[in-house]
């Protein structure tokens, strides 16, 4: 069934749609895929679906708004790739903290060509969970990272080789809590390692080649040409800790996971000392410039890999006129 969603603003039936499934193709914790979206005559709104927070991963709800902040910057993406200005206002409601923006597709406006750029990087983009080369990344491609994560609000770092070292003790520290609690380890096996016909979670083949140990993945981390490790270990972080600042950062990881992409490079996830608490107490302090850290991400050359299933268009959306 092909399913085509009611016009929103300048967007014909047909774009919306576009645009919608271009924005589940973001990144989330899991592959939960936690958004859902609302159509009305002038405006996209993207809520957070409290049915999909993950209990004992995410007790704050912190990823999931990460999560649903990287859908929303691919959708601004989308839409003006198509020739319109994505006017977006961010938590728009005071009663409903799960909308968190609204974008409007109300002007015209000319796409600029490295926007498009990234919206064609859209559907390439991977989580590459795997290990990577040895090359490294260059300097010029770092300065680009962080100009993105600055064009979205938030802020990045990189790590030279001696915190690299500290993070990875503090990454095995906050992988075995995580892995004493039962909650934590129930969870797991739910949303990962699932057969291959699943529509949401992490399947078994994304899995392919990598340890299972998170720790694994600073193993790789040393010194390199001109004193850059590689791969590349950057943090993206806000001065605040608010619901806002996680939308924004999440807006921000997305903007750097596609210049990454743009630029021949994967990134995966190094979550154990985001989601334990004393642990990213533990690397706010590390990192020493009293920023919070929202993502940790490994950046680098890795091998390609197949796409991670989506859940159908129909399940994300509410109260929205659809035809088949």
């Amino acid at each position: 069934m092909t399913i085509q969603v009611t016009r929103v603003g300048r967007l014909n039936s047909e774009q919306v749609n576009s645009v919608l499934r271009s924005a589940t193709l973001a990144p989330s914790t899991h592959n939960t895929q936690p958004w859902l979206f609302r159509c009305t005559g002038t405006g996209i709104e993207v809520h957070a679906d409290p049915r999909r927070i993950l209990p004992a991963t995410d007790p704050d709800g912190r990823e999931i708004v990460l999560s649903c902040g990287a859908a929303l910057f691919t959708l601004r993406t989308a839409i003006h790739a198509l020739g319109f200005h994505p006017a977006t206002t961010l938590m728009p409601s005071r009663t409903d903290p799960d909308l968190l923006a609204v974008v409007r597709p109300l002007a015209e406006r000319t796409p600029d060509p490295k926007v498009v750029g990234l919206a064609r990087a859209i559907s390439r983009r991977r989580t590459n969970r795997r290990p990577f080369v040895s090359d490294v990344v260059p300097k010029t491609t770092l300065t680009a990272l962080r100009h993105a994560t600055e064009l979205e609000h938030a802020w990045m770092s990189s790590l030279d080789a001696e915190q690299g070292r500290l993070l990875r003790d503090l990454t095995a520290r906050a992988r075995r809590e995580q892995l004493a609690d039962p909650a934590f380890i129930a969870e797991l096996g739910r949303w990962t390692g699932l057969d291959a016909s699943t529509r949401d979670g992490v399947p078994s083949y994304a899995l392919e080649g990598s340890p299972a140990d998170e720790s694994w993945l600073l193993d790789e981390f040393g010194e390199a040409h001109g004193g850059t490790p590689s791969p590349l270990v950057v943090v993206i972080g806000s001065l605040t800790d608010e619901r806002l600042d996680r939308l924004q950062a999440g807006q921000a990881l997305q903007r750097v996971l596609l210049t990454a992409t743009c630029a021949g490079l994967d990134a995966s996830f190094i979550s154990p000392p985001i989601m334990v608490r004393e642990a990213r107490a533990e690397l706010r302090r590390l990192l020493g410039c009293g920023v919070w850290p929202q993502v940790l991400l490994r950046v680098g050359y890795g091998s390609p890999l197949p796409w991670t299933p989506r859940r159908p268009l129909e399940e994300m959306l509410l109260d929205t006129l659809i035809s088949a």
